[in-house]
């Protein structure tokens, strides 16, 4: 009876490691939501004008994300946020425009999201005062992620780029033309 017993243990046991492997396994084949930022060149602006950096970003096949302009409110919306070394000002972020799109469970209710890869433009300018050189920005760009059937909890992804600061070109000012009378 004991030995019945304890091969019964020993089946179900068996019955758990084996479901728990086979769960796992699925779990591992799934693909997570998930954006990425693709290398960014370095960009380089003169010290004292205004430039842009492009940010080209990546969502993971089978999944959007909001728009930084979601149309419903309740939405989180995906947002950058730079943090500028001293002296150098980070102005407008531009995003591109979100695709519209319907999902099955809501067919007539329009998100706007990003889908595949998509940009965001930074603004960035440089004091007159800044030193030539190479300088480093971070941030994180907010998002939430979903696929057509649920959403999941947001993430932030951390953004780093460079950018290199440069003189400006001087122009020789000319001096204006003058009358050949005026030196009489």
């Amino acid at each position: 009876m004991n030995r019945e017993i304890n091969r019964r243990k020993l089946v179900l046991f068996l019955i758990a490691v084996l479901s728990a492997h086979a769960n796992a396994q699925e779990s591992f084949g799934k693909k997570s939501p998930s954006v990425t930022l693709l290398p960014v060149p370095i960009e380089s602006v003169t010290r004292g004008k205004p430039g842009q950096v492009k940010l080209q970003f990546r969502v993971s096949p089978g999944f959007h994300i909001n728009s930084n302009t979601p149309k419903q409110d309740y939405l989180i919306a995906t947002d950058l946020k730079v943090d500028p070394p001293t002296d150098i000002i980070v102005g407008k972020v531009y995003y591109r425009p979100g695709v519209d799109i319907s999902l099955p469970f809501a067919p007539d209710e329009k998100l706007n999201v990003y889908t595949g890869p998509f940009d965001v433009f930074v603004t960035v300018r440089p004091l007159a005062s800044v030193l030539p050189g190479k300088y480093a920005f971070r941030g994180t760009l907010k998002y939430q992620a979903c696929d057509n059937a649920a959403c999941y909890p947001p993430k932030k992804l951390p953004v780093d780029f460079e950018v290199k600061v440069v003189k400006g070109t001087s122009v020789a000012k000319k001096n204006p033309a003058q009358s050949p009378d005026v030196h009489r």
